[in-house]
């Protein structure tokens, strides 16, 4: 068992950086940083701070929610933040602490 936290970004398909979705940077960031795993989650339909409604419907994927999703130790966790930040990435995210780890050997 280990202890660390689930933090989980939420964002739009029309968010992108470096020519790819905001997302999908989000996943292969954690991969480069060795993190675990991750996943990306597309939702059907949402609002965002600014109000503004998002859908998977056919007229608006482009603006489809994304919610990436990974269990990270505290290292894991501050490595990623740090780049994000360095990235100067304007993201929402929740994190809350969790313990996590296999049922059994794998």
């Amino acid at each position: 068992m280990m202890k660390g936290n689930l933090v989980t970004f939420f964002t739009q398909q029309s968010r992108t950086f470096e020519g790819i979705s905001l997302a999908k940077w989000i996943v292969e960031e954690a991969r480069k940083l060795g993190v675990g795993g991750a996943t990306l989650m597309t939702g059907q339909e949402g609002f965002g701070h600014d109000g503004r409604f998002h859908s998977d419907s056919y007229f608006d994927l482009e603006d489809q929610p994304l919610q990436v999703s990974m269990a990270l130790t505290f290292k894991e966790y501050e490595n990623l933040m740090v780049r994000l930040e360095e990235s100067h990435i304007c993201v929402f995210y929740t994190k809350s602490e969790i313990e996590f780890g296999f049922t059994s050997e794998h």
